[in-house]
């Protein structure tokens, strides 16, 4: 029983030292004000903030219980083992074997050491030139990281989509809410490029496609990333749809411009122009924060002009013919499975990118 007792408590001097470095003890007193602010009933006078403020705790909660959990858990374990029961240390081998795994899993949240790694994150996917076999790619790119995210138990909302006319989207924004949404996905950031026979050509030739990625974090307290309204334009006009049909009657399509930096945000999927405005606002926020973390700048005001993403930094190759290979430019990391890859199978390709960045 001694040995079992010695691996028990020293399980959970790891976790209690986890715990710590992960400052768990703020984030529960941060959910606590969480709760107690969606627990006054005049919270959903605002319904939009109001569902900022759950999503926020529902990211929050789920950083916190799982280490709840275990801590309870080992605690409650070794309160039997002092009783000295042995007939139950065959159970005890189990319990703890699957207590281990559980920390497994858990520890990873220790290479979550980024300023906004714990937050939400915004997830931008642009088609590259290459016409419809580019646009088809950032599609792809689109459903292979909905699938990511199911998988991860995040939730996901789409800001904003534009479709191509033959096949594929020019662009697609989703907000991707959950525990640690921006640290696991800002191995992403950057260019995909894929190799395959296209499908759109009647000659079935190897084509190359490439798609842009951005992952910004998502800004929810405007005071996180203050910006001057003196150093915004804003423009409104006319939503387009395909084919240059208009998508609805009133100017509600808005196009926000940082002047310092450059970076413009146009936003036209709502049918008011007050929720395009805020929507382009949160992710002109989310931009100039990962923007501050590129340029290791301390205030906006040291901000150098251009956007964060550009066409040059490459990271990962989906090779889908002459053979299948998904290799990552940074880490070297691979996986010979690229279907599976496609179909949301990233956690590898993250998990080697956060160890390469401790």
């Amino acid at each position: 029983m001694q040995p079992l007792k010695k691996k028990v408590g020293n399980l959970l001097d790891e976790v209690w030292a986890a715990t710590r470095r992960l400052d768990i003890e703020a984030k529960k007193r941060q959910l606590e004000a969480l709760e107690a602010e969606l627990a006054v009933p005049e919270i959903w006078n605002n319904p939009a903030y109001a569902q900022e403020v759950s999503k926020k705790a529902a990211s929050v909660r789920g950083q916190v219980e799982p280490w709840e959990t275990l801590e309870a858990q080992l605690a409650d374990m070794q309160e039997l083992m002092d009783l000295g029961d042995d007939s139950l240390m065959p159970e005890f081998d189990i319990q703890i074997a699957a207590l281990e795994t559980d920390y497994t899993a858990l520890k990873k949240e220790l290479l979550f050491g980024g300023e906004f790694d714990d937050h939400n994150a915004i997830l931008r996917i642009t088609a590259g030139v290459g016409g419809t076999d580019a646009q088809d790619w950032a599609e792809m790119l689109e459903r292979m990281y909905l699938r990511w995210a199911e998988k991860a138990g995040l939730d996901t909302k789409q800001l904003e989509r534009s479709a191509s006319e033959e096949a594929g989207i020019k662009t697609s924004v989703l907000e991707v809410n959950g525990a640690y949404a921006y640290g696991k996905l800002r191995s992403e950031h950057g260019v995909h490029r894929l190799v395959r026979l296209s499908p759109f050509n009647a000659d079935n030739l190897r084509q190359t496609s490439f798609a842009l990625v951005e992952v910004l974090p998502q800004i929810d307290a405007p005071e996180e990333v203050a910006i001057d309204e003196k150093d915004l334009k804003i423009d409104v006009y006319r939503a387009g749809g395909h084919g240059g049909q208009s998508v609805n009657t009133t100017d509600s399509a808005v196009r926000v411009t940082h002047l310092p930096t450059g970076i413009v945000v146009a936003i036209q999927n709502e049918r008011s122009q007050l929720q395009n405005k805020e929507t382009a606002m949160k992710i002109l926020r989310s931009k100039l924060a990962q923007l501050k973390l590129e340029q290791h700048a301390e205030r906006l005001s040291d901000l150098q002009a251009g956007e964060s993403a550009n066409w040059g930094s490459q990271i990962r190759n989906y090779v889908l013919h002459p053979y299948t290979l998904v290799k990552d430019t940074r880490t070297k990391h691979e996986d010979r499975d690229a279907q599976g890859v496609l179909g949301g199978k990233l956690d590898e390709f993250m998990t080697a990118f956060l160890e390469q960045s401790e």
